[in-house]
This record gives C-alpha cells, structure tokens and sequence, in this order.
C-alpha cells in the first residue's frame, strides 16, 4: 500500500511539474490574448471605419481647393495652411478659444473645488443640496444654450430684470448681454460654467472622499484651520484628480459649440465665435471644405499636443 501511494504521488507530482505549469500559463495566456482581440476586433473596426477614415480623408481635402459640390478638386499644397495662419479672423477666433478655455476652465476649477470641499461635510440636508448641483450635468449644452439665451434676453430676461430690482441697473435694456461685443463671450462663458461647474465638483468630491480620516486628525491635533487644510491636505492629495480634471475639461472646453451657437451664433461681428463655430461656418455655408479641413487639423493638432505635454509632465512626477 505504502509503495502505490508513493507512485500516486510520484505520477501526481509529475502532473504538476514546473515545466507543465509553465505550458499551461502559456496556453492560457495566448488564449486570453485570442479572446481578447477577438472580443476587441468589433470595436477596432469601428474605430477605423468611423474615425481612423474620417480623419485621414480631412488631411486628405485639406491639401486641395474643394468644389462647393465636390464637382472638382485642385491640388494647392499648403495654401489653405498658410491662409488659416495669416488669417484675421482665424487668429481672432484663435483668441478668443483661448479665452473662453483658461476663464471658463479657470471659474470651473475653484468654484468645483470650494463646492467640493462645503460638501464633504456632512450636515443636514447636504445630500439634497448636492443633488440638486449636480442637476444640470442632466441637462445637454444645446438646451443650457437655449436657456440661458432666453434668461439673458435684454427684452424679457430674468437677470436683468433681478438686476434692476436689487438696483445694479436703470433698466432691463442697459446691459444687451448677447447684442454687445463686449459682454457676448462672457454671457457664453457664465452658461458653460453653470453647467460644467458640478462635473468639476463631482471629479474633485471623489477624490477628497478617498483621502484618509487620519491626515484630518493629525492636522486637527496640530491646530491647522480650514484653509491650510485644504492647501497643505485636500489639495496635494487631490493633484491626480485635479490634473485629469483639467486636462478633460480644457479640451472639452476648446471644442465648445453647442452652447456657442444656441446662444450668439458667434456674434455679434465675431466677438464670441469660437474655432469649432467658425470651422463649421467656413463648410456649411461658404462650402470652403479645403480651408475648413486645414483648419480642423490645425485645431486637432494642438488638442493632441497638449494631452501630450500634459502626460508628459504627469509621468515625469
């Protein structure tokens, strides 16, 4: 008996030699890996047909001076580059991306992070109060657009109406807040910061959560009030989170066009039209496709950069 229990396990441990198990981590590996692209295959297709073509097939046009009914192509090289570049209005636009992105991105940022902060504490009541903030994350930039269009009417608005009231204004016509060139971008940036602020908490809200209990206790020991809390604490423990929370919102932000044009369309005389409106008007009402495409590359090429930078300085930290 002893001598068949042996050879029992003798031929089990040869079963389960290290040279088997390493064959069978092979095979399961390869065969996960077979899995995996078969399950990813639907998706790389759709990728290629819905985004790699598209994008190649915009450098493509923006090579060639384009017929309003793609009757006609003629090759010109960089021209429709270097009209983008010498440009007024391209620069204008230009200009005014950048403002709307670090002013709007900028509001988000501090407003989302003070929200966060008031909100971790748990008092009565702050679950209501978070819920209704985070409302308007519901609510699609077409429709904030047309909302805030309505509210900021010189005509019938409410925010000039609650203006002259509290006494800031003469009357509901002294700030024309969509017809003036001076206020036009600034009413479009108050609509997204209504609007993007509370995805900006919620990103800033997750991370303060997973920051632990004891850091809290060991700066209350140490008689550190609310501020340098949130400096030497939230802030520093929060720097991931924070980071990809711009990074999201800055390129979001440059790409803005729903709320542009429910609002001004990107007047009055250009004050508030942004790259992503002024590349969509130069294609559908002038039928520029070459000089419309060349611009779109130019945009995409800068959006990739700074992702680039951005996770560049992220892996050197």
């Amino acid at each position: 008996m002893k001598q068949k229990t042996t050879i029992a396990q003798g031929d089990h441990s040869n079963q389960y030699s290290p040279d088997t198990m390493r064959k069978t981590k092979m095979l399961s590996s390869t065969f996960s890996k077979k899995t995996l692209c078969i399950f990813f295959l639907p998706a790389g297709l759709f990728m290629a047909a819905f985004l790699l073509f598209p994008l190649l097939k915009l450098v493509y046009d923006s090579f060639f001076d384009v017929g309003d009914r793609y009757d006609g192509r003629t090759f010109v090289g960089l021209k429709n580059y270097i009209k983008a570049f010498t440009s007024h209005q391209f620069q204008m636009d230009s200009w005014n991306t950048l403002v709307y992105v670090v002013v709007a991105v900028g509001i988000e940022t501090i407003l989302g992070l003070a929200l966060a902060v008031i909100l971790t504490n748990k008092y009565k009541g702050f679950k209501a109060i978070r819920t209704f903030i985070l409302s308007p994350l519901m609510i699609a930039p077409l429709v904030a657009g047309l909302v805030w269009k309505f509210m900021l009417s010189g005509q019938f608005g409410i925010v000039n109406v609650l203006l002259v009231r509290i006494g800031l204004l003469r009357s509901t016509d002294s700030i024309l807040w969509l017809s003036d060139s001076r206020f036009a971008l600034l009413s479009c940036i108050i609509a997204d910061v209504w609007l993007t602020t509370p995805f900006m908490m919620l990103m800033f809200l997750a991370g303060i959560q997973s920051i632990p209990d004891s850091l809290y206790e060991s700066a209350s020991v140490e008689g550190a009030n609310k501020w340098q809390v949130i400096i030497h604490i939230i802030i520093p423990n929060i720097k991931g989170v924070l980071f990809s929370a711009l990074v999201i919102r800055v390129i979001d932000a440059a790409r803005t066009f729903d709320i542009i044009w429910a609002m001004t369309q990107g007047g009055p005389q250009g004050s508030s039209e942004l790259l992503s409106v002024h590349i969509y008007k130069m294609l559908q009402r002038y039928g520029d496709v070459g000089y419309a495409s060349a611009m779109a590359v130019i945009f995409i090429v800068v959006l990739i950069a700074i992702t680039l930078m951005t996770q560049l300085k992220k892996d050197k930290r």
